[in-house]
């Protein structure tokens, strides 16, 4: 990102901005949605997120995520412009169950979902991927690879996910820029392909 991210010239989307696309970022809790969205947004990413509490232990499993502190309860939102007259609008989803309402209303109008994996967490992936198919959504399969040395082969991670040949699957790091973005640009090629 450049640093005028979030600055007062770029809040607002260009007048020749004509058209505009609605992307889900989904996952599990705590496999990344809100850090990917945050690499990649041209503004100050709009962000519900709160602190966790011991109320919620009981529910919200740290494993393989145990310092993490806070966790969206509502929506992650972000923009990107793509060209003079394309923006996108990048919804990220809440990963906990309990949450599970706020998908109706996000998946209305989006085009497709970037889906999140933790290649250490792969079980918790199985009730995303359900939503994302109950909702009728294209999707492209994102791997954030938070430990570069343990990556699985992608057939590896295909079988287990049972995903159908054509889903795309991408490595990433939601940390760095280039890599969230070639994982987006995944997807929108997938979602092109399937139109053409």
């Amino acid at each position: 990102m450049d640093s005028t991210s979030g600055s007062a010239e770029n809040i607002y989307v260009p007048d020749a901005v004509r058209r505009a696309a609605k992307i889900l970022v989904v996952g599990h809790f705590a496999v990344g949605k809100t850090t990917l969205i945050g690499t990649l947004s041209e503004i100050t990413p709009l962000r519900t997120e709160e602190r966790m509490t011991q109320a919620g232990a009981h529910v919200d499993d740290l494993r393989g995520a145990p310092d993490k502190v806070t966790t969206t309860v509502a929506l992650d939102f972000g923009r990107l412009t793509l060209s003079e007259e394309l923006v996108l609008y990048l919804f990220g989803t809440p990963g906990q169950q309990r949450f599970v309402e706020l998908w109706e209303d996000m998946a209305r109008g989006s085009l497709g979902a970037l889906l999140l994996v933790d290649p250490a967490r792969l079980a918790d992936t199985f009730p995303v991927i359900d939503l994302v198919e109950t909702y009728g959504l294209e999707y492209a399969v994102a791997v954030n690879s938070f430990d570069p040395y343990s990556r699985h082969a992608e057939e590896e991670l295909r079988e287990a996910l049972d995903l159908l040949p054509d889903t795309p699957v991408v490595y990433c790091d939601a940390r760095d820029e280039k890599s969230s973005a070639q994982a987006l640009i995944t997807l929108v090629q997938h979602l092109l392909a399937r139109v053409a």
